[in-house]
């Protein structure tokens, strides 16, 4: 997998971690070093096999993870020039997720692990895009964190890798489920998220009086379910007689209330670090899935400047699941001596404030 007498591979060898991820439904793979080199950052995408249904499907999922994890580990490897004997670490996601996607992944990273002689670090995915801002500026803790994907949605003070305090969660349904949910109901297709902002683009926002849940109330915790359900509710209404223009509305006015929660949310969010941590730089960090949406975007950088916060995001391509962002959590691991044993389990849900208390929505327990 390279030749030794390769300069890049000299410079890397001992210091680079590689990281797994299959918690759901991609195949992820990559080598970073512990100076922040992303050598390789292979995604495998099930987006395909999962188009049918309309969501992921578990069994697929994980069958699909067998299938190409071997393969893709090696072209990672391959492309970042190393051996398995190269590396300083392997990092796997552990959990949360689809307790057998991750179970490919986890049991791929601890094979490698023994057999190379190397220490094993078991991920938190969702430490994962905790972190993964750092892998690409130079952002110091504390920091509050936005977490949006299909799964997640949360509002988090990062105080230290391992170290978190949740100021709060959904209280029913993730943010990106919600997107998927409103491209499903108006036939759309899969995935839901990127084809809703399209639509939205050429959408009247004010042409439907769609919700805005949790608003004006104290704390920051969501709540998307009513959301969802008025959009289901506007969409009947137009019988079938409903045109592309029609849909494009509906999504144009989903995204602006679901953009209005989300700043309503996080402006309380930001008081309550300002407050609480007065005397730490200002930054709002997004990562998931959904930071990706342009719209949801701008919405967080003006209550964010409104409240004098600087707001940082990683790129796009490390805002989704990918093997990167589990490669560096391992290396920040890796360098405060943190390292798990070959019995570590896997876990479908797992905390990252295991001291919050519990609520029923999505991204709680997990």
């Amino acid at each position: 997998m390279g030749s030794r007498g390769d300069k890049r591979v000299l410079e890397a060898n001992g210091r680079a971690v590689l990281g797994i991820e299959t918690s759901c439904d991609e195949t992820a793979a990559a080598v970073v070093t512990q100076t922040g080199e992303i050598l390789s950052n292979i995604v495998m995408s099930q987006i395909e096999e999962h188009r049918p249904y309309g969501g992921v499907v578990p069994e697929i999922a994980a069958r699909a993870h067998v299938d190409v994890i071997d393969g893709l580990v090696a072209r990672a490897m391959e492309e970042a020039g190393l051996g398995f004997a190269d590396l300083a670490a392997v990092a796997a996601t552990a959990g949360p997720g689809l307790i057998g996607g991750v179970l490919v992944g986890l049991m791929t990273g601890k094979a490698i692990a023994a057999a190379a002689g190397r220490p094993f670090i078991a991920v938190n995915h969702l430490e994962g895009h905790a972190l993964s801002v750092r892998l690409t500026e130079a952002v110091g803790f504390p920091y509050l964190m936005l977490l949006v994907s299909g799964g997640h949605c949360q509002l988090l003070v990062v105080e230290g890798v391992g170290r978190y305090r949740r100021l709060g969660t959904t209280i029913d349904d993730a943010l990106g489920e919600a997107f998927d949910k409103t491209a499903k109901i108006l036939a759309l297709g899969y995935p839901g998220g990127p084809l809703v902002e399209k639509a939205a683009l050429r959408g009247d926002a004010t042409r439907f009086a769609l919700p805005r849940p949790m608003v004006g109330r104290a704390g920051c915790d969501f709540s998307f379910s009513g959301l969802k359900t008025a959009v289901r509710r506007a969409y009947e209404s137009l019988g079938d007689a409903a045109t592309d223009q029609d849909r494009a509305d509906i999504c144009a006015a989903f995204q602006a209330a679901a953009g209005d929660v989300v700043a309503d949310r996080v402006a309380h969010a930001l008081d309550s670090v300002a407050q609480d941590y007065p005397h730490t730089a200002r930054t709002l960090v997004v990562a998931g899935g959904v930071a990706a949406n342009s719209y949801i975007r701008s919405q967080l950088e003006d209550v964010a400047g409104a409240a004098g916060f600087a707001l940082k995001a990683p790129p796009p391509r490390l805002c989704t699941d990918n093997g990167a962002m589990i490669a560096w959590a391992g290396v920040e691991r890796l360098s405060l001596g943190l390292t798990d044993p070959l019995s570590t389990p896997a876990r479908a849900r797992w905390p990252l404030d295991p001291a919050a208390a519990p609520a029923p929505g999505a991204g709680v327990k997990a």
